[in-house]
């Protein structure tokens, strides 16, 4: 038997090893969902969001702040992408999303909090910061609500790129004559609307006609308004903030919308300016929404070692961020054995009769010396099921190595952007053993691949002159990639 016929899951298979925000077709969702691993750790985090959140269901609150933070590879863009999905609570391929987690929730208190939450109506808006950001705004000191007011512009349908523009739609869609004005448009410039909107300054004649037909303007005041559109916009928070206030109310006494915010803490950097900010932001989102706008963001640092800004007193934004979950990668085995290595029920008997036959083998083949650091070996015979065809001291070793190679290597610094996580380690390691026999264990070395881009040029040469000395074996080569 083929080490490819034990799994589950088709080995194979195209797993996002990096979650990206921004992939949200049918097929991704429905496999982010289906697959979620919720670990010890990510439980006890959904447990005490949704505790957080469900204050805002039908009483005010202005703590609607939630600040995740976590190192690379801990999994916080993933888990903020399955809490849009799971607030949004939209049909995935004819189930709604938390009924995924009808079996993955263990706490009924949590799983009733959540669906209490997910029968909310709710806008989601997820987005990555830097790359909605315009290049040049982290030098203005109202960076952040000028993206905030982007994609606020952007989830209504309204021109996200010239916010002058997105104030025009709106006070139009305010009088009932917003779709009048934009099928004028389209009879005048023979373009739809939406199409052209970006290119403002190409299209004054049929914007200023469009305009004064539609509305109470003159041909004049309409051509005064759009010479002087750009000059004369003008946001403050308190503008946002009430313009997410007067939508939410348009939408029922109940409505919510969530800003899910991917790398803030990068983002911020350390600019007071936009710390402020952003402060601001969630402080007057809470006055004037009292629980139905909610600020949820993920940072590699936890709020506390970014706020120690010399010389500023940051309490009042650590007191806006009243929810704060910090991820670790302590049960990313939890993950890999779920995702990647479960077995169907042939190979668990297989395996299971493969280690009472070779029990006393394996056992004296992996032994480590008293004074090693805890390296884990094969417990049960449950255990090696789960683990087969690696050995459990990979896990946490080779998390000491990602670790490593991000602080020694100097191209080990894009690890940190997600280029590889351990659940693609993994999978790309079984990949390359998959034709082997039954029998097989995956060596440690096998991970050497994985990493070998992010190692000094120094390192990787070393290895491939070895490749090339005659009179170096095969074994030779592999313990030297260890």
């Amino acid at each position: 038997m083929e080490l490819k016929n034990l799994f589950y899951k088709d080995i194979d298979r195209d797993i996002k090893g990096v979650i990206k925000i921004g992939q949200e077709d049918d097929v991704n969702v429905y496999q982010e969902l289906e697959e979620y691993v919720v670990t010890r750790e990510l439980a006890k985090h959904f447990s005490t969001f949704f505790e957080s959140y469900k204050k805002g269901i039908n009483n005010y609150t202005d703590k609607m702040g939630v600040w995740i933070s976590g190192f690379f590879g801990s999994g916080k863009s993933h888990f903020l992408k399955i809490l849009s999905y799971l607030l949004e609570n939209k049909e995935v391929q004819g189930k709604k999303a938390i009924s995924y987690f009808d079996d993955k929730i263990e706490d009924a208190m949590v799983l009733a909090d959540m669906k209490k939450s997910g029968d909310v109506s709710t806008d989601v808006i997820l987005f990555n910061i830097d790359s909605k950001a315009d290049s040049d705004s982290k030098s203005n000191k109202d960076a952040i609500v000028k993206v905030f007011m982007k994609v606020f512009n952007e989830m209504q349908g309204y021109c996200s790129a010239l916010p002058w523009v997105a104030d025009l739609e709106r006070q139009l869609v305010r009088e009932g004559r917003y779709e009048e004005f934009r099928s004028k448009f389209e009879d005048l410039s023979g373009s739809k609307w939406e199409d052209k909107r970006d290119d403002f300054y190409f299209e004054e004649d049929s914007i200023v006609r469009a305009l004064s037909e539609t509305s109470n303007m003159s041909v004049e005041g309409a051509r005064n308004w759009f010479n002087r559109a750009e000059d004369n916009y003008s946001l403050s928070v308190e503008k946002f903030a009430n313009l997410v206030k007067e939508y939410i109310e348009s939408k029922g006494s109940n409505h919510h919308v969530i800003f899910l915010v991917d790398e803030m803490g990068q983002y911020i950097g350390e600019d007071v300016g936009l710390m402020l900010n952003l402060q601001t932001v969630v402080e007057d989102l809470g006055t004037y929404c009292g629980g139905r706008a909610w600020v949820i963001v993920t940072s590699q640092q936890d709020i506390d070692s970014i706020t120690k800004v010399r010389g500023n007193d940051f309490s009042k934004i650590q007191g806006r961020f009243n929810t704060r979950l910090s991820l670790t990668s302590a049960n990313v085995d939890e993950v890999i054995k779920k995702r990647i290595l479960r077995k169907d029920e042939v190979a668990q008997e297989t395996l299971r009769l493969l280690y009472q036959d070779k029990e006393s083998i394996i056992k004296n083949l992996l032994t480590f010396s008293a004074d090693t650091a805890e390296m884990k070996t094969y417990k049960s015979e449950e255990d090696f099921i789960d683990v087969y065809p690696f050995i459990p001291y990979q896990f946490h070793l080779l998390q000491s190595v990602f670790t490593g190679i991000r602080i020694h290597g100097a191209s080990g610094k894009h690890l940190s952007e997600g280029e590889r996580s351990l659940l693609s380690a993994f999978q790309e390691s079984a990949i390359r053993y998959k034709d082997r026999e039954l029998g097989t264990l995956i060596p440690f070395s096998a991970f050497y691949e994985t990493v070998e881009a992010f190692l000094d040029s120094n390192i990787s040469t070393v290895i491939i002159r070895a490749e090339n000395n005659e009179r170096l074996t095969e074994d030779d080569v592999e313990v030297l990639k260890v």
